[in-house]
């Protein structure tokens, strides 16, 4: 049965591979981006099918992730499932290690990355768990967290710690949501090779990134899909709660 998916950050990287995989399934996507608009459109170019809506907006702020959703309601007549993927990624220009940083560089960091990466996450859960709890129809959603969640990001602090905000977050959620039929998990995913992780890869810290796991190599979008559309799937319903590893063996939890 076709659904409709919402898929936040989706105009590149486990987003872009993530709609690819439910498009190819036959579901209709909401393909979000907040900055990205011609790679959006790349993304929307890809997909299987038809039914396929593009939705632009900052998710920092909450009354645009709550019209989004609308927006996704609106074009794919029902929404089913969420993916939340975007964030505010690491990278050059953000570092922030506590004691070489800057007081406005470190707020301004942190800032960043909760309003996105949880407080973007958390609105638009909100407003899809409120869409389907109005339609009395059961639903998935699905965060994309992070390996750095559990290891400790020490350049970085604020990615780690929102990513295991919202780990935390969909645990809450899931025992909330469950009476309505709506299931919450998260992945937790290690080193992939998306594009914007392409130069490093390449470069001469490619293969100390690649020797992180006993595979020598980093994972896959598609890797990261796969996993994602399983446990969007009514099939998957019970492992609700659930923080699933997708790291190669890289990272070990006990």
């Amino acid at each position: 049965m076709s659904s409709g998916v919402i898929i936040t950050g989706a105009s590149r990287g486990i987003g872009r591979a993530t709609a690819e995989a439910f498009a190819e399934r036959g579901h209709r996507v909401a393909v979000h981006y907040s900055s990205r608009r011609d790679d959006a459109e790349a993304t929307l170019a890809r997909l299987a099918g038809d039914g396929h809506v593009l939705i632009g907006g900052d998710l920092a702020d909450p009354g645009t992730a709550r019209r989004l959703v609308a927006e996704a309601v609106d074009h794919l007549g029902a929404v089913d499932v969420l993916v939340n993927n975007a964030a505010v990624a690491p990278g050059a220009g953000n570092v922030h290690r506590v004691g070489d940083t800057s007081w406005e560089a470190w707020t301004s960091a942190w800032r960043s990355m909760v309003d996105v990466n949880l407080l973007g996450a958390v609105n638009v859960t909100w407003a899809v768990a409120q869409h389907l709890i109005d339609r009395g129809a059961p639903g998935s959603i699905v965060n994309v967290g992070s390996r750095g969640a559990f290891r400790g990001e020490p350049d970085y602090p604020a990615y780690g710690a929102t990513k295991a905000a919202l780990h935390a977050f969909g645990q809450s959620a899931a025992v909330a949501l469950a009476p309505h039929g709506i299931s919450v998990t998260s992945v937790a995913p290690g080193f992939v090779a998306t594009e914007r992780q392409a130069g490093k890869l390449a470069g001469d810290e490619g293969d100390a990134v690649r020797d992180q796991s006993p595979f020598g190599r980093v994972g896959t979008p598609e890797e990261i899909a796969s996993a994602i559309v399983y446990l969007a799937s009514p099939g998957a319903a019970w492992s609700s709660g659930t923080v699933l590893d997708l790291n190669g063996a890289s990272h070990l939890r006990t």
